[in-house]
C-alpha cells in the first residue's frame, strides 16, 4: 500500500537525520535530495483519475469526472485549507510533451474552454478517500489543431489534464501533481458520435499500456479485431451470448471484400483502421464500423432477448442464406441483419412454386422505429407464410414467449 511506503520513507528519513553527523556534510544533502525525489515519484503516482470523463464528449454538454489522491488522507491532514484541482483540455501533442517530460512541465495553454473546472481536493469523512469531484463540468468550446492529410475531426484525440500543487507535511515539500484522462474525442454535433466511437474503440482495444500519447497501431491482426467486436457486442447489448465462428467469417468477408478466402485464410490477415472506419464498403454508402454500430444499436434497443435466445442468425450473407434455405420445406425462415442498410433486421424464407421449385424471399428490413411500433415477435406471428425457424422449429414454439398476448389473429 502507498501509505505503508510513505511510513517507511519517513522512518528512513528520520534515521538519516539522526545519523547526520556520521554521514558528513557531503553525503547528507545528496541523501536528502534523493529522498525527496523518491517521495515526489511516489506521491505523483498516487494521483489518479477515479472516474473518467466521457471518451466521446460533446461541446455544450455537462459531464462528470473525479480524481483521487491515494496519499491525501495521510499527507494533507494538516493542510490549512483544501487544495484546488484544475481540469484543462489538452491536445495529443501537449499530452505527449507532458508524458515525455515525466509530468515535470506545466501546461502553458488549454486547448478548450471548460466551465466549472476547479474543484477542492477533500477527504470524505465516511470513506476516508481524498477526492476532487467534478460534477457540473462543461466543455464550452474546443480549439481544433492542424490535422494530418485525410484525418477527420472525429479522429482527433485529446484529454483532460487534472492538476494541483500540494505541500506535504511534515517535510514541507511542494509537489505539482498532474494526471491525464483516457483519450477523448470532442464532437460538436450528434451525427459525429458514430465515427468518434470508432476512434475510441480502436484506441482502447489496440493501444499499448506504456505508449506515448496517443499512439496506436494502424493495422491489427484480424483475430484481435474479432475479440474486440465480440466484447463490444456483448457489452453494448448486455448479453452473455457472443459472436460465433460463422459470424466472424461473414464479418471478415465484409471488411476485406473477399468472398473467395476460407475462414483459415482470414486468421492470418491484418485489418487496417481505414478498412474499419474510413473506406466506404463496396456498393454502399457507409463504412464497416458504421454498419456494425447500426446492428449494435438495433439489437440493444429491440432485439436483445431474441439474440440471447439464439433466434437470430444475424451476421450471415444473402448467398449463404440461399444455400441454407434452398433445400428446406416451404415456410422455413431465418433472421439476419440487413447487409445493405444500417440498423435493419430482415426475414429470409422459402417459398415453393407449384412445380416444386424453391425460391428464397427476403422481407424488407425492419428498423428500430418499425420494431418500436410492432415487435419482431408479433410481426413474425402476423406473417402466415412463415412456419418453421431454421432448421425445423415451429415458429410458435420458437417465438411464443415473445408474442404480445393481446392479439386477435391476422387481419
Amino acid at each position: 500500500r502507498c501509505e505503508n511506503l510513505v511510513e517507511v520513507y519517513f522512518q528512513l528519513q528520520q534515521q538519516v537525520m539522526a545519523a547526520s553527523t556520521e554521514l558528513g556534510p557531503e553525503l547528507l544533502p545528496r541523501l536528502l535530495e534523493r529522498f525527496n525525489e523518491v517521495l515526489s515519484s511516489l506521491v505523483k503516482s498516487s494521483f489518479l483519475v477515479e472516474k473518467q470523463p466521457p471518451q466521446v464528449l460533446k461541446t455544450q454538454t455537462k459531464f462528470q469526472a473525479s480524481v483521487r489522491f491515494l496519499l491525501g488522507p495521510q499527507l494533507l491532514k494538516a493542510a490549512p485549507k483544501p487544495y484546488m484541482v484544475r481540469a484543462d483540455m489538452v491536445t495529443e501533442k501537449q499530452a505527449r510533451e507532458l508524458e515525455l517530460s515525466n509530468y515535470s512541465n506545466t501546461l502553458s495553454e488549454s486547448t478548450g474552454e471548460i466551465l466549472h473546472n476547479t474543484v477542492a481536493l477533500e477527504t470524505n469523512p465516511t470513506s476516508g478517500n481524498c477526492c476532487a469531484n467534478f460534477k457540473n463540468v462543461l466543455l464550452k468550446k474546443i480549439k481544433r489543431c492542424e490535422r494530418k492529410g485525410s484525418e477527420s475531426v472525429t479522429e482527433e484525440k485529446c484529454a483532460v489534464l487534472f492538476s494541483t500543487n500540494v505541500t506535504l507535511t511534515p517535510s514541507n515539500v511542494s509537489i505539482h501533481l498532474q494526471v491525464l484522462s483516457l483519450p477523448i474525442v470532442v464532437i460538436v454535433h450528434g451525427n459525429q458520435d458514430n465515427n468518434a466511437k470508432a476512434t475510441v474503440l480502436w484506441d482502447n482495444a489496440f493501444s499499448d499500456i506504456d505508449r506515448v500519447p496517443f499512439v496506436v497501431a494502424e493495422r491489427v491482426p484480424w483475430d484481435k479485431m474479432c475479440d474486440t467486436l465480440n466484447l463490444k457486442f456483448m457489452a453494448e447489448v448486455q448479453t452473455t451470448k457472443g459472436l460465433l465462428k460463422e459470424h466472424y467469417f461473414f464479418l471478415a468477408q465484409k471488411i476485406f471484400n473477399d468472398h473467395s478466402a476460407s475462414p483459415e485464410d482470414f486468421q492470418s490477415r491484418h485489418v487496417s483502421w481505414a478498412q474499419f472506419n474510413k473506406e466506404i464498403l463496396p456498393g454502399r454508402g457507409f463504412t464497416f464500423w458504421q454498419w456494425f454500430d447500426g446492428v449494435l444499436d438495433l439489437t440493444k434497443r429491440c432485439l436483445k432477448s431474441y439474440w440471447s435466445d439464439r433466434l437470430i442468425m444475424g451476421f450471415i450473407s444473402k448467398q449463404y442464406v440461399c444455400k441454407l434455405l434452398s433445400m428446406q420445406p416451404d415456410g422455413t425462415f431465418l433472421l439476419r441483419f440487413s447487409d445493405s442498410e444500417i440498423g435493419g433486421v430482415t426475414i429470409a424464407y422459402v417459398m415453393r412454386g407449384k412445380d416444386g421449385s424453391s425460391q428464397v424471399e427476403n422481407i424488407q428490413p425492419f428498423s428500430a422505429k418499425d420494431l418500436s411500433i410492432r415487435s419482431l415477435g408479433d410481426r413474425i406471428r402476423d406473417l402466415g407464410q412463415l412456419r418453421n425457424l431454421y432448421p425445423n422449429i415451429p415458429k410458435d414454439q420458437a417465438f411464443g414467449s415473445h408474442y404480445n398476448s393481446e392479439w386477435g389473429g391476422p387481419g
